[in-house]
């Protein structure tokens, strides 16, 4: 009973995605045409005709009315096809494959070091109010979110790089002299470490420590910020109250009723960063010269490529709403009641 209620749960999710997809689709479609220039001119070059423009405008059916340039983009959709690149000539499609793991590997380092910092952060600044690490807790929060990205990882650069050569030069994924391992996941570091490339591996790996603790640092503070609020409010509740009345441990009061009913908000907060992060590091990625969907975008939006920013667009709100129902299924994996709710 209690699994088909989680299942209803989650139907009810997917359900309640799809108005929100369809809106996207179409408010995209509308605001990439808004964009100042024409797309059909940057792909004839500066020397075109204007009947080598018209032409191209015919080919790229931009010569249409809008409601029939939106009626194509939804027939090609439900192909499977994002349109193709006019700055790259390739498939949209195979451009965000392409890229996404580069992406998805930094943005989930960046995390899982931030996560590993901020939660144990967060819990004892949360039980030690006013001490000296609630004070370093405030401080590394209002650091995290008042530093911009491209100062942190430039700063980093410039200690690491320059002044102590500890780091390799910020010139993408790997340094040129070692090869790409051979592809499963696309990430670099996990790749290798399959193929047994241990060689490859550490290169990898130290490409990507300053790109990920420059965005691990500005993920951080809400991280931090949420466990402490979250952990503060729990601590005071008559929950917890009564089970140090019990007799209970100090221990057994913090981790098993205290953080598991904090970790709701905290698991919210992560969820959301996430999403928030793999399309706005375009900063980072242009810092240390990252080939991710971010500076593809940006790239894309300079020269008014409708096919490769719908696609982006469209490619992060998947992985926002897909990114949402995995939550869901986390909190009932956490809180039983929600599912019973449901």
């Amino acid at each position: 009973m209690a699994r088909r209620s989680k299942l209803r749960v989650v139907c009810n999710r997917l359900v309640e995605s799809a108005p929100a997809l369809a809106g996207i689709v179409v408010v995209t479609f509308i605001l990439t045409r808004a964009l100042p220039g024409d797309p059909a001119v940057y792909f004839a070059g500066p020397a075109a005709t204007a009947e080598s423009i018209a032409q191209i405008r015919k080919s790229l059916g931009l010569d249409r009315s809008l409601p029939a340039q939106f009626v194509m983009y939804l027939d090609n959709l439900a192909n499977g096809d994002l349109g193709q690149s006019i700055s790259t000539g390739q498939p949209v499609a195979a451009e965000l494959m392409a890229r996404l793991p580069a992406s998805l590997e930094l943005t989930l380092t960046a995390l899982l070091l931030s996560a590993a910092i901020a939660i144990p952060l967060g819990i004892v600044a949360a039980t030690r109010p006013d001490s000296f690490v609630d004070h370093l807790c405030r401080f590394v929060t209002t650091a995290g979110v008042s530093l911009p990205t491209f100062f942190t990882g430039l700063a980093l650069v410039y200690f690491f790089y320059y002044l102590l050569p500890l780091a390799p030069a910020p010139m993408g994924r790997l340094d040129v002299i070692f090869l790409p391992p051979p592809r499963l996941s696309g990430f670099y570091t996990l790749d290798a470490l399959v193929a047994g490339d241990l060689a490859t591996f550490r290169a990898a790996l130290a490409q990507l420590v300053l790109p990920a603790i420059t965005l691990g640092l500005f993920t951080l503070a809400p991280l931090a910020r949420m466990t402490r609020g979250s952990m503060l409010s729990v601590l005071g509740s008559d929950f917890v109250r009564t089970a140090r009345a019990a007799g209970l441990s100090g221990a057994t009061v913090l981790f098993t009723y205290a953080f598991r009913n904090a970790l709701l908000p905290v698991i919210t907060t992560l969820g959301m960063v996430f999403s928030f992060t793999l399309g706005a590091n375009v900063l980072v990625e242009k810092v240390f010269a990252w080939p991710g969907i971010g500076s593809y975008a940006i790239a894309a939006l300079v020269v008014s490529d409708y096919a490769a920013v719908q696609g982006f667009v469209l490619a992060m709100a998947i992985l926002f709403v897909a990114l949402n129902l995995l939550i869901d299924l986390v909190y009932t994996l956490i809180d039983p009641r929600i599912g019973m709710e449901g």
